[in-house]
């Protein structure tokens, strides 16, 4: 079954900005299934916003993430 972006909810989404990349922290449910914590990263590159892996975080987004996450989970 491919993706469907129509089944996929959103019920809590918060981005947070540093120099050239933004963090976004969301909760999403798929089709109905439970819902689910998604974190994601993009980099600025030319003006525009492209996806990249997360992969490891620096103390100050690490500081500025957590609490989002926190906020998050309460959502679920």
């Amino acid at each position: 079954m491919p993706y469907d972006q129509t089944l996929d909810v959103s019920s809590f989404k918060e981005v947070i900005d540093f120099q050239n990349t933004r963090i976004s922290v969301g909760v999403y449910s798929y089709n109905g299934a439970p819902k689910k914590l998604q974190v994601t990263r993009e980099n600025q590159i030319d003006g525009q916003w492209s996806f990249t892996k997360l992969g490891r975080l620096s103390k100050e987004e690490a500081q500025g993430v957590v609490p989002i996450m926190i906020k998050a989970i309460e959502a679920m």
